[in-house]
């Protein structure tokens, strides 16, 4: 059997092969390095995926592809809670921009970008990734994300900025408070999906001229600041990947056009098409 694992922030898809005509998904949630410890992740994974977990001794490879897994240190904390569980199976541990690539790229060269809970970009040469300077986390950067999106419907309704009649309808939904929003921002864990959670807020307003106009600046600052970071952006198409991306194609292909970038797949989860991608793979590998 293979395992494979496509984790964002928030959540985290699994989808095991069961034979060749049957798959299993299971889903915990968002297994992040940066913001977990290996026993963390270890204990999340027993806990909300008991019955993958009880596969483990038919399950011969692990392919995870996460956020916050951009270096060897951090490849290391997710293989070793993988381990723990998972201790007869060969285990790759990659980014989920490696992921994103895989999954819309293929074998073909093009820019990746993940708009989800968080933000990111990566050049695709056709084997592997290049990133920019980009990737700075919810503090930072996550331009265009879920994350920026909810700093900034939080913001505006903690400042007044909102207009009256959203800002009701704001109020009415979240009933939040300069208290509330401090405690669960500084004082909790996973602040950046705490953040992330208001972003569904978006779609309810995205008629409205605020809502609309929050939107398209969160959209074209993405584009301003990472696809146009790459000076021959307009020689390949931009694939995204992520819920933000999924739920504003629409917004996100028309403001794409207006800046001279070609878009490629827009795709929500990209779990399917990245087995897809490691199956062919390893059957390629196979016939050689």
């Amino acid at each position: 059997m293979i395992l494979v694992a496509d984790s964002g922030s928030s959540k985290t898809d699994w989808l095991l092969t069961v034979s060749d005509q049957e798959t299993r998904s299971f889903l915990t949630a968002g297994l992040n390095p940066y913001f977990l410890t290996e026993k963390e992740i270890a204990r999340i994974i027993l806990e909300q995926a008991p019955d993958m977990v009880a596969l483990a001794a038919e399950i011969s490879e692990i392919y995870f592809f996460g956020a916050g897994c951009s270096s060897p240190d951090r490849h290391e904390i997710v293989s070793n809670a993988l381990s723990t569980h998972f201790n007869k199976a060969y285990i790759s541990v990659d980014s989920d921009l490696l992921g994103c690539a895989y999954a819309t790229c293929g074998h073909e060269k093009g820019i990746c970008c993940v708009l989800g809970t968080g933000s990111n970009i990566s050049f695709f040469d056709g084997e592997d990734i290049y990133d920019g300077q980009h990737g700075l986390g919810f503090v930072l950067g996550d331009e265009g994300s879920g994350t920026w999106f909810g700093k900034k419907l939080i913001t505006d309704f903690l400042y007044g900025n909102m207009p009256y009649d959203i800002s009701q309808k704001f109020d009415k939904a979240y009933h939040l408070n300069k208290e509330i929003v401090i405690k669960n921002v500084y004082q909790k864990p996973n602040a950046n999906t705490y953040l992330a959670s208001f972003s569904k807020f978006v779609s309810e307003i995205k008629t409205t001229e605020y809502g609309h106009s929050m939107l398209v600046d969160g959209l074209v600052e993405f584009i301003e600041t990472n696809i146009k970071s790459y000076p021959e952006y307009h020689k390949y198409k931009c694939h995204f990947v992520g819920s933000i991306a999924y739920s504003f194609s629409e917004e996100l292909i028309s403001l794409c056009h207006l800046h001279g970038v070609k878009t490629g797949k827009i795709i929500k989860h990209p779990i399917n098409d990245l087995m897809a991608f490691i199956l062919k793979r390893n059957e390629m590998a196979t016939e050689e």
